[in-house]
């Protein structure tokens, strides 16, 4: 697990960035957040660095960094700390993710592709362009999420969650999304094509779809905050 080691400056509640010894490995030593490290740039050019340099990265924390224009393909991260950290031009194939937090950051024009995560939360983050296709996505967190023209199709989100996600002009096609669940989300030019809708949960009583509001698989959902759909929606 990534060290939970706070700010080093009094009265700041931020998460420390990791620090490295001589040889490049990541430590255990206190730190100072992203926002008050003497040397940000020489700190931005060290977690680089070691992302570029390590194939599996364990317990990294860089929280706020900003990650641009990087191939993380191949690449495995396990219990690593990504919370308010902005992503954008990322290419991720093959990559594999184990219980790591990206709550609260933010995803423009990402690839994540034949990738596996599991047991990660992305709680509160923003996803723009961004792909999550033909990818084993199973019991992960995206409750309160915000995804824009992201696509999620042939992925497996086995009781993963979507609780109060705003999902506009994202496709969910050929997904297994048993025990998925989006209650409370707001889904606009959403597509369920092929996937096994009776099994997710859109709603309290189970899914809105499997209580026959639409019975077919090319299905494009448009509710409200509180998940109903309107008459002329189907």
């Amino acid at each position: 697990m990534f060290s939970m080691n706070k700010c080093l400056v009094n009265h700041c509640e931020n998460q420390a960035l990791s620090t490295f010894d001589e040889n490049g490995n990541i430590t255990e030593e206190k730190n100072y957040c992203l926002d008050h490290i003497p040397n940000p740039g020489k700190a931005k050019n060290d977690i680089y660095n070691y992302i570029k340099n390590h194939d599996k990265i364990i317990g990294l924390t860089v929280c706020g960094l900003i990650f641009t224009d990087i191939d993380f393909s191949n690449k495995t991260f396990i219990s690593c700390n990504f919370t308010h950290c902005t992503f954008t031009n990322i290419h991720c194939q093959n990559v594999v993710v184990r219980m790591s937090f990206f709550d609260f950051a933010v995803f423009n024009d990402c690839a994540f592709i034949n990738s596996d995560v599991l047991f990660s939360s992305f709680s509160g983050s923003t996803f723009s362009h961004t792909l999550f296709t033909s990818s084993d996505i199973i019991q992960n967190n995206f409750n309160g999420i915000k995804s824009f023209q992201s696509s999620f199709d042939n992925s497996d989100l086995f009781n993963s969650r979507f609780v109060k996600a705003v999902l506009e002009n994202t496709s969910f096609r050929n997904c297994n999304i048993k025990k998925t669940v989006f209650q409370s989300s707001v889904r606009r030019n959403v597509s369920y094509k092929m996937s096994n809708t009776r099994e997710a949960i859109f709603s309290l009583e189970g899914s809105d779809i499997a209580l026959g509001q639409n019975t077919d698989n090319d299905f494009y959902s448009n509710t409200d905050e509180k998940g109903n759909m309107p008459d002329n929606s189907i």
